[in-house]
């Protein structure tokens, strides 16, 4: 008897496009619903941390980490530019892309090799909060609610039909990390649900989906370290006075936390803000910070 494992990983040949750690949550959670892709494109490995270690991206470490009857099925890409692989995605017997955080663009060629188009998947309900930063803008804007989306593909970003959509309420604690793992975990379950409609690699159709409304598409950006800086006056009437200035900084410290990170200075020296909380209503208080050359520390107000 063949076990439900067996069948599932026959029913849909993909190639899958991703490089960090939520694109590794899915890819986690595919596979171990028995969807193995016939390969992964990634980003090259690189240099990571003081000691510049050449480090592998989390989706790479995630086929690494697998069984060798797992990892010997899944070809492993990893281009500086995605024109060099071109041949060989064409040559990958696949009906389907799957595109989650993949920071390289992707033409319009490419994303047409496979027969039934490309699937991306984006951490927020489009067409609201297209670009590479969505779930960082919705915990900085105070969204209440936040959500993700799978949609075809196209030469334009995040523009293609929306084949579904789940909804998520955003927690007042939800952090940049706490919300990404849960978007993650949301994401592999609509596209779990999604490769189970297509049981039968015979009858497979067209995939279609609903047109995203232009006139509501909202856009975000890339944030640099700069956009983490703030002043150290603002702190101070933050922790004394509160009122919305106290809750900026305190949803700032929860968005851009640990990339591109949150800092001030004093006595010019730099200082991350790792954790922060409102008290009293309104007051900012902060609650884990690290001193230039420290290792990070609990604190109470002031900052000191």
């Amino acid at each position: 008897m063949i076990c439900v494992f067996e069948i599932l990983d026959l029913i849909m040949n993909y190639i899958f496009f991703g490089s960090p750690d939520f694109a590794a949550i899915i890819l986690e959670k595919l596979i171990n619903a028995g969807f193995i892709p016939e390969a992964v494109v990634c980003n090259p490995d690189k240099p990571i941390g003081r000691k510049k270690i050449i480090t592998p991206p989390p989706v790479k470490k995630c086929i690494m980490n697998k069984v060798e009857s797992i990892k010997g099925k899944i070809k492993i890409f990893q281009p500086e530019k995605l024109s060099d692989i071109k041949s060989q995605l064409s040559d990958v017997n696949c009906q389907l892309f799957i595109v989650v955080a993949y920071s390289k663009i992707i033409s319009k060629e490419i994303l047409e090799i496979p027969r039934l188009g490309t699937i991306g998947v984006h951490p927020s309900l489009l067409p609201k909060y297209r670009g590479s930063s969505p779930i960082q803008t919705a915990i900085l804007n105070g969204e209440k609610e936040t959500g993700t989306t799978l949609y075809l593909m196209d030469e334009k970003v995040d523009h293609g039909k929306i084949v579904s959509s789940i909804k998520y309420q955003v927690s007042s604690r939800d952090n940049y990390e706490s919300l990404m793992k849960k978007l993650a975990e949301l994401s592999a379950e609509l596209l779990i649900n999604f490769l189970q409609k297509y049981e039968n690699v015979r009858n497979y159709e067209k995939i279609t989906g609903a047109p995203q409304n232009e006139s509501s598409a909202t856009y975000t950006k890339k944030f640099k370290s700069e956009d983490g800086y703030i002043e150290p006056r603002d702190i101070e009437i933050a922790q004394k006075n509160g009122g919305e200035i106290a809750i900026e900084i305190e949803r700032k410290i929860r968005a851009l936390n640990p990339e591109p990170g949150v800092w001030t200075v004093k006595d010019n020296k730099r200082i991350k803000l790792l954790e922060a909380a409102i008290i009293d209503n309104s007051k900012l208080e902060l609650t884990k910070i690290q001193k230039e050359g420290k290792k990070p520390i609990k604190i109470k107000n002031p900052l000191s």
